[in-house]
């Protein structure tokens, strides 16, 4: 264990992927682990600096599970999930490792970042509100597995968007990410939104394969080339399906996770855990409002003012519930495409991953447009599993595959196919 520590603080200096290294780790499988999910004992910041001390007096669900495991750190992230580049952390930006002018994706960056560049652990673990597992895998060249909404406990998760959010793997292959799945799936009486199913791993055959259409209007075309050249050579036969309200899928999200995160942030204003200070002469809002605008950084302020704007009176019907009524479309689609195929195969991201630089000039909207392959997966609470598939100008691409709910066997099954193909 003290090797796999030392090339954690080794890989640390240069790429900035912990907030925090456990020293105290002892005998297991090493395992690192995104900051917004509670380890007892051990600093828990979500990324932000309203939670600069916060060491939490439990374990969640998915910590207890992982059995004959042992935390060697929680990794880097933007602030409470707020982000597609890991750029919006108060403890530093992680750095790709395949390129250090570049973003390792958010916003699991720093746990996508170590697993790619590990000698030693084969899985992190991540979490996903609308694609924080999917980008930083494709951008880092690893493998990431979003499951089913529900068949992970969210148990002793720093929530963003409960409807949302989803605990997931980051991994060196296919076969890694199935069997720490194997390890924190599972129904959790603890978690309301847990569902009680078996997990489904038989490795299966003769998938029949579904490109949609929509998932390939915004790549980059050297990126859509490259994944119909594999297909093609790969001899699978594949059918074109549409899922028509793809459109709306990032307007749909944003308001529906702001809405919810919102809410969610009203917990920390300086009174039971967290960044504090003397509240000696002033009112509650006095000391909440200089608790709020010291502690949180400008996304998840941002958010906060969107998401409550969209959640007043007068403005509920014409944001949420619209976006909600889209968000069942959404699901419509989906589940019309699965009556035709078992999987559909898309571009993980639309991009390689970007340069800081370039990130610099984008605006908060096309900052959010960066997620149009991965919001509607996240809103149909279907799972997505990210497979890379070789490189552009150097940097990784990822193949995304999708399927029905509680079919993770189906994209596991032909995950593993993906990666024969590129030996």
């Amino acid at each position: 264990m003290k090797k796999i520590i030392n090339e954690a603080k080794e890989l640390n200096k240069k790429y900035n992927f912990f907030v925090t290294i456990n020293e105290k780790a002892i005998k297991g499988i090493p395992i690192a682990v995104k900051d917004n999910i509670c380890t007892k004992g051990i600093l828990t910041t979500a990324g932000s600096k309203i939670l600069h001390n916060y060491y939490p007096v439990f374990n969640a669900t998915v910590i207890e599970k992982l059995k004959g495991c042992s935390v060697i750190g929680k990794t880097t992230m933007d602030e409470f999930g707020f982000g597609t580049f890991s750029i919006n952390s108060a403890y530093g930006i992680p750095k790709n490792p395949h390129d250090l002018t570049r973003s390792c994706g958010g916003s699991s960056g720093g746990s996508a970042g170590y697993i790619a560049a590990s000698k030693y652990s084969k899985f992190a673990i991540g979490q996903s509100t609308g694609g924080s597992i999917t980008c930083p895998a494709a951008f880092c060249g690893v493998v990431g597995l979003t499951p089913t909404y529900g068949l992970v406990s969210r148990y002793g998760l720093i929530d963003f968007a409960n409807s949302l959010d989803k605990i997931g793997v980051l991994a060196k292959t296919v076969d890694d990410a199935s069997s720490c799945l194997k390890m924190i799936a599972g129904y959790d009486q603890k978690d309301s939104t847990s569902v009680d199913v078996k997990l489904k791993t038989k490795t299966t055959k003769n998938l029949k394969i579904g490109i949609p259409k929509e998932y390939f209007e915004h790549t980059d075309k050297k990126i859509v080339e490259k994944i119909f050249k594999l297909l093609d050579d790969s001899g699978i036969k594949y059918q074109e399906v549409s899922l028509p309200h793809t459109k709306y899928a990032v307007s749909a999200y944003y308001i529906i996770a702001l809405c919810e995160a919102s809410t969610n942030l009203a917990k920390f204003c300086g009174l039971r855990y967290g960044l504090s200070s003397n509240p000696e002469g002033k009112g509650f809002n006095e000391y909440f409002t200089e608790i709020r605008s010291k502690g949180f950084g400008e996304e998840a302020k941002r958010r906060i003012l969107l998401g409550t704007y969209a959640r007043m009176a007068g403005y509920r019907d014409q944001y949420y519930l619209k976006a909600m009524k889209v968000r069942t479309l959404i699901i419509k689609d989906f589940k019309k495409a699965f009556k035709k195929v078992d999987i559909l195969v898309a571009p993980s991201m639309p991009t390689i991953a970007p340069k800081f630089t370039e990130i610099k000039k984008l605006t908060p909207l096309q900052h959010y447009a960066y997620d149009i392959l991965t919001v509607a997966p996240n809103l149909a609470g279907i799972p997505q599993l990210s497979v890379p598939i070789g490189t552009m100008d150097k940097m990784p691409i990822g193949l995304q595959l999708l399927s029905d709910h509680f079919r993770e066997d189906y994209i596991l099954s032909f995950g593993k196919e993906v990666e024969r193909w590129k030996k």
